[in-house]
């Protein structure tokens, strides 16, 4: 293999280089173009690259970049002698008669770069398949990171003028004027919480936090099927603790009314088969995809999601069950790895992602058992780096039977927590919780409280 890589020339252009570097020589202040495309690293000929790391230097000087200055650097770092480099400038100052399009040879050089990096990421990747050392997945996980991030790096945004911006977000007011559901974000489901947040915004990311058993999965997965009969994209599930059956068997439960328990033990009533059928047929013709791998890193998401045509939404269940991409010893530096790497996964999908998150037992040891951002579990990293934080509380998870039964109807609402919403106020939306058919709902008054 490394014989087969080593006769195959690799991937640059010497027109494209002496091109852009000329067009620099000609117009220095071309180099504002080409600054946030390209690094002295992205040339392949080594005296190119010490020719535009010399005219960078230049640059973050405020000298002017010409013949003169540009050959007294390059002989004071010894790359070029007086003659030389005298000569060399002269030659790649005639390469173009003109700076016009330095922005395309720019693409040019940085393309065969991207090819070569390309290029480098696979002769390692089979060498550690070669090698057989440590475990598959791992070498899976690092050879996706590898790939991505040489295709995360080819894209370069520049500045956008402020004038520009403002007619954007002007014609977006007249277009909102007009139809108010323009620019919503992904509707919830549940009307109050689509008033406090309007919706899940884009690359937003939601966190869900609850002490165990408070229904933070049912609640997330009631969501997830409001999100896909309601907008008709894809919702893609990563279910790290149940397994898909388990996950379907619970969606079921939720959407046909029937009791969990009748589907597990198999007490069921032709009344509920009915039910059943319904809601499988309603549920089968929603784009609802689910993983329910152990252990996923971000990299295996994002390598699956991906491949995922109109995608709408992502699930993830749970956070503290997920994997970094990096051997980190410490499990407050790796929850906080995973969370920003989510946030920045949300970005580049440009759709919400929910993900759940286990507290830890502060709210056990207060009087007031609510939850509170500081019961975040394992990492303040996790506040920081979500737009949305959402804790579900119910009253009767710290009652006993007695004094749940006492409350009747009472005992059946929940409340949803908005703890931090970076797009807007906080607040706290009372919603229905059916625990029999594992089921969040709207009520009637379910208008956020201050």
């Amino acid at each position: 293999m490394d014989a087969e890589f080593s006769t195959k020339r690799m991937p640059f252009s010497t027109d494209a280089e002496q091109s852009v570097l000329g067009s620099i020589l000609i117009k220095p202040d071309s180099f504002d173009k080409v600054a946030p495309i390209l690094t002295a690293d992205d040339f392949f000929i080594e005296e190119h690259k010490q020719i535009f790391e010399t005219m960078r230097e230049l640059y973050k000087k405020n000298r002017d970049i010409d013949a003169v200055t540009l050959v007294d650097a390059l002989v004071r770092e010894g790359v070029y002698d007086k003659a030389g480099g005298a000569q060399y400038m002269k030659i790649i100052a005639q390469v173009v008669p003109t700076a016009a399009n330095i922005v395309d040879y720019a693409k040019i050089v940085k393309d065969k770069s991207t090819l070569r990096r390309l290029i480098t990421a696979c002769e390692e990747i089979s060498g550690e398949a070669y090698s057989e050392i440590g475990e598959v997945e791992h070498t899976l996980d690092a050879a996706e990171q590898r790939i991505f991030e040489i295709a995360e790096h080819r894209e370069s945004k520049n500045f956008e003028r402020i004038d520009a911006v403002l007619k954007r977000v002007y014609e977006n007011l007249e277009i909102l004027s007009k139809d108010k559901n323009a620019f919503k974000g992904t509707p919830t489901g549940f009307s109050g919480i689509d008033r406090v947040l309007v919706g899940m915004g884009e690359s937003d990311l939601v966190l869900i936090g609850a002490r165990p058993g408070m229904g933070k999965t049912s609640f997330a997965l009631n969501i997830g099927t409001n999100v896909a009969k309601s907008t008709k994209k894809a919702v893609a599930i990563f279910s790290l603790e149940m397994s898909a059956d388990q996950l379907v068997t619970r969606m079921l439960s939720s959407e046909a009314m029937v009791e969990s328990v009748a589907l597990r033990s198999g007490n069921i009533s032709e009344e509920d088969w009915v039910k059943l059928a319904h809601a499988a047929a309603e549920l089968a013709e929603s784009e609802i995809l689910i993983d329910d791998t152990t252990g996923q890193t971000i990299t295996a998401m994002k390598a699956k999601l991906r491949r995922v045509k109109n995608l709408g939404l992502v699930i993830i269940d749970y956070l503290q069950l997920m994997q970094s991409d990096r051997r980190i010893d410490n499990r407050v530096q790796e929850v906080a790895d995973i969370s920003r790497n989510l946030k920045i996964m949300a970005k580049e999908l440009g759709v919400p992602i929910i993900c759940c998150a286990q507290l830890s037992r502060g709210p056990e040891s207060r009087t007031d058992k609510k939850p509170m951002l500081s019961d975040l579990r394992d990492s303040g990293a996790i506040e920081q780096d979500a737009d949305v934080v959402v804790f579900l509380y119910r009253d009767e998870y710290y009652k006993t039977d007695r004094e749940a039964g006492a409350e009747g109807a009472g005992a059946d609402t929940a409340e949803v927590i908005v703890a931090k919403n970076r797009h807007g106020g906080s607040g706290t939306v009372k919603v229905g919780w059916i625990g029999r058919y594992t089921k969040f709902m709207t009520i009637d008054n379910d208008a956020p409280e201050g």
